[in-house]
């Protein structure tokens, strides 16, 4: 089996930075790509961060770190990734704008190239669609922090081949993580799963079951979860929910899979988590603070 040994990674945001380190960190040669130079030095400036507390806490050795740095290369030039073996995709969950990508990368990308999107919600035949490989485009959906969560989810579309798949289970215990495999279906496995459960628990603070900070320390405590559902929702975003919980409900038609009333209102409101300080917790103190929502 071929190995992978460059990666192209389309974004250079919190997930596509994150993707970038750990394919350096695994030996490849990456090139980011994004359509500002500023994101691209935002990218860096993570990575960089990033790779020093791994030095620091002795997970890795300042030498590696140089190593994994002196195979990134950033651009904004999409032509500058057409050699990749892989070539990765983590941009905003718009499936035109992917396709926009996706089609033109078709274009300037060898057959060899395999195509793979990060997208946690929507289905990868849609966009495969766009391309003349259907046999080489999969899903590798990586968790927030990519450097730090080990699981990463390849998911199988209709069209494609086992070589594909068996190449991308490689590349992710390459890069130190644990591959599952998933159907093509929105969601895939852990957010077929997870978006209920933090719908639900917003629900929940809707109805007055519970205060929010009762409620997360009931399910931190009680199920003996890491944090609990709404300190998830703030930590994966809440705009970014919201737009997870649009697309899965278009795809199975399950009130469910709806974003409740309240995530709507907060973020219409502004409030997107963590990322802006304003979610439902306010993180401008420390220890953050449950936040008034009027209810």
């Amino acid at each position: 089996m071929t190995p992978i040994n460059s990666v192209g990674v389309i974004g250079s945001g919190l997930m596509g930075s994150g993707i970038a380190q750990v394919a350096a960190q695994a030996g490849c040669q990456v090139r980011v790509r994004d359509t500002a130079i500023g994101q691209l030095q935002k990218g860096r400036a993570s990575i960089e961060k990033s790779t020093a507390k791994l030095v620091e806490k002795g997970k890795i050795l300042a030498s590696d770190r140089d190593a994994a740095l002196s195979r990134l290369e950033f651009t904004t030039d999409l032509g500058q990734l057409a050699l990749s073996d892989l070539i990765i995709e983590a941009i905003t969950e718009d499936l035109d704008l992917k396709n926009q990508i996706w089609s033109e990368l078709d274009r300037l990308c060898p057959p060899h190239t395999i195509f793979a999107s990060n997208t946690s919600s929507l289905t990868i035949a849609a966009m495969a669609v766009a391309t003349t490989r259907p046999d080489r485009f999969a899903g590798l959906h990586f968790f927030n922090p990519v450097p730090l969560m080990t699981l990463v989810e390849v998911v199988r579309s209709v069209g494609t081949s086992q070589e594909t798949v068996d190449r991308l289970f490689a590349f992710a215990r390459q890069a130190g993580k644990e591959p599952v495999a998933a159907r093509d279906s929105s969601g895939f496995i852990v957010n077929l799963l997870l978006v209920p459960y933090i719908f639900d628990a917003i629900r929940a603070v809707e109805r007055g079951v519970a205060s929010i900070q009762d409620l997360d320390t009931a399910m931190r405590l009680g199920a003996s979860h890491p944090m609990g559902p709404l300190t998830l929702a703030d930590f994966v975003g809440l705009d970014t929910l919201a737009r997870i919980g649009d697309i899965m409900f278009d795809e199975y038609r399950e009130t469910r899979y709806a974003p409740p009333p309240l995530l709507t209102r907060m973020v219409i409101a502004g409030f997107q988590g963590r990322k802006n300080g304003r979610g439902f917790y306010d993180y401008s103190q420390e220890p953050p603070r449950p936040s008034e929502l009027g209810l």
